[in-house]
């Protein structure tokens, strides 16, 4: 049923864009350029009063002269022009719709232009994403219908649901161009007059091609739908979400942004807890636990080890961990020996380890090496993170041992973070990630993605409800 329902926006046999401009830098422009990055398969039909060509693609003058079944259309006109144009559209037989303009609901003006969408929407059986919306992508069919200039998007197995332009425009190009993992499913809301985070929650939910949701919301538009839904879904994927106006400033910036009308959060945090989705309150977590779920198999416990060159990061990372409800639990004795073996006779080793005196005297690589083994060999511990010393002078490790120990320990979380000479923890970064292990520039951020997994882990086991 939602395949049916929403499968034109996902996988469309072909597409209009409505709208289409042949000056570059125009939303109209830039879609048809991302369209053609993307190498989609499918025929694009453009459409301009002006006709002519853009892009090496012939233009027709009007939406009555595109060819019989046309599945997807982008309208990407002025919110004023927009009611017209998705008449015409449906008039042609097109049943599926992005809107890509702002103006509606969330500016005054708007608010009756958005009324006669609803209505043209209920009388023609539309299905819409939109308006207000930047548009969403589809990577598993080398589609988008975003307007921001992005280029190539690299697929993933991570999906997102964002009631936000920013997420599937310059939050994507940062991803694109600062990080390595990438994306199934992106999803923009906008104004939600037809498709909502209940409907693409579900249809993610049966999709084969996303193994974990990531949600940004400003408003629930039908919440026990939506909890209905997410019951479900999080017993089968990892469902997270930032959910923001948690506060008064937060819900008066909401209505300025997409009309959201934002309900009081304490009925939103025991709804979504009751639901299993696993709350984030940063909007930088977004991209942490989209590379985190990318990356790595959900932890079978909270109980972590980490590897610090420094006194003082044991201390701070054990308190933080204590406050994000992980647990820094004692080592098995046979592990403590094989500790002290790697060590100088002054150091006393335990968990976190300190293991600097060792890479310090057998070499940074060794060290590291076998004191991440002898940790992860540990049935105490089920994540292990290392943070790396990294300067030219103590020496830098091939980062080859880190791959070795992921592929012989896949089901333990291995995350690497780093201090020291930014040249070479980029390096590591641009090294250790292509190849599927996470690196992370501030030592806190493998702690706080630890959290969300294993609070991941947990909804996905949690006791079935009487």
């Amino acid at each position: 049923m939602m395949k049916k329902e929403f499968g034109p926006f996902f996988e469309p046999k072909n597409v209009a864009v409505i709208g289409a401009s042949a000056t570059p830098g125009r939303p109209g422009n830039d879609v048809i350029r991302n369209i053609l990055a993307n190498e989609y398969r499918g025929a694009i039909y453009l459409v301009n009063p002006k006709g002519g060509e853009i892009l090496g693609l012939p233009v027709l003058p009007s939406i009555a002269n595109l060819p019989d079944g046309v599945e997807l259309a982008i309208i990407i006109l002025s919110a004023k022009d927009t009611p017209q144009a998705l008449r015409a559209c449906a008039e042609k037989g097109i049943r599926h719709a992005v809107l890509s303009a702002g103006g509606f609901a969330e500016v005054d003006q708007g608010v009756k232009i958005q009324e006669e969408l609803v209505e043209i929407v209920r009388e023609k059986k539309l299905r819409v994403i939109g308006p207000n919306t930047s548009g969403h992508t589809s990577t598993p069919h080398q589609f988008t219908s975003t307007f921001f200039p992005l280029g190539k998007i690299r697929r993933g197995t991570v999906s997102y649901i964002a009631q936000t332009g920013n997420f599937a425009t310059h939050t994507m190009k940062y991803i694109l161009t600062g990080e390595h993992f990438g994306v199934s499913r992106v999803i923009g809301l906008g104004n939600k007059i037809d498709m909502d985070e209940s409907d693409a929650l579900e249809y993610l939910a049966d999709d084969p091609e996303t193994s974990a949701i990531v949600m940004y919301l400003e408003s629930i538009k039908r919440p026990r739908k939506f909890l209905e839904i997410a019951r479900e879904v999080t017993r089968r994927k990892p469902v997270v979400m930032l959910k923001s106006g948690s506060t008064e400033a937060g819900r008066h910036a909401a209505v300025a942004h997409t009309a959201a009308m934002a309900a009081e959060d304490r009925l939103i945090d025991a709804m979504l807890r009751q639901a299993g989705v696993v709350r984030i309150w940063d909007y930088t977590h977004l991209i942490l636990a989209g590379k985190a779920l990318s990356m790595l198999p959900l932890p079978k416990g909270n109980r972590v080890s980490f590897l610090a060159p420094s006194g003082a990061m044991l201390v701070v990372l054990s308190d933080l961990c204590v406050r994000l409800g992980l647990d820094v639990p004692e080592i098995e004795p046979a592990t403590v020996r094989r500790l002290h073996d790697i060590s100088p006779p002054f150091i006393r080793m335990r968990n976190p380890v300190d293991i600097w005196a060792s890479a310090s005297v057998r070499g940074v690589e060794f060290g590291y090496r076998e004191g991440m083994e002898a940790v992860l060999k540990d049935p105490n511990i089920d994540a292990v993170v290392p943070i790396l010393m990294l300067t030219e002078d103590t020496g830098i490790p091939s980062y080859d041992f880190i791959l070795d120990l992921k592929k012989r320990y896949p089901d333990k979380p291995l995350i690497v973070t780093f201090s020291a000479d930014k040249k070479y923890m980029d390096e590591c970064k641009n090294y250790l990630e292509p190849l599927g292990v996470p690196t992370f520039p501030e030592i806190e951020q493998p702690f706080e993605v630890l959290s969300i997994l294993y609070k991941c882990a947990k909804a996905m086991n949690r006791p079935e409800q009487k």
